[in-house]
């Protein structure tokens, strides 16, 4: 193997370690999505899943259940948006913006 190609391969491993290294820390992240002026809140961690829901208490009205089941599935798109702008930010610097293969998504 020639020293350019060595060289190359020891690059990825460095690559592999600073995406791995990333993907850790993502999971460890948590993200508040919030809709309604912050009268639902939904915690997401790094992997998308919900770990918290808060709901101001007013919007407990059997009346109101159209509007809540709203609020709820806006405040958690609204976490995933942030956790899908953290994973791009983290993998970015890793990858030093170089643009991965389509259909790659990572961590998850």
């Amino acid at each position: 193997m020639n020293n350019q190609m060595q060289q190359m391969l020891k690059q990825a491993q460095v690559m592999q370690k600073k995406m791995m290294e990333a993907q850790s820390q993502l999971e460890q992240i948590e993200v508040v999505g919030a809709s309604g002026g912050g009268m639902v809140k939904i915690s997401l961690n790094g992997k998308h899943e919900m770990k918290r829901i808060t709901l101001d208490p007013t919007l407990l009205n059997v009346e109101e259940k159209d509007m809540l089941e709203d609020l709820i599935i806006a405040a958690y798109n609204d976490a995933r948006t942030k956790i899908e702008d953290e994973t791009a930010k983290k993998m970015g610097a890793v990858t030093g913006g170089m643009q991965l293969p389509g259909g790659l998504k990572l961590p998850f």
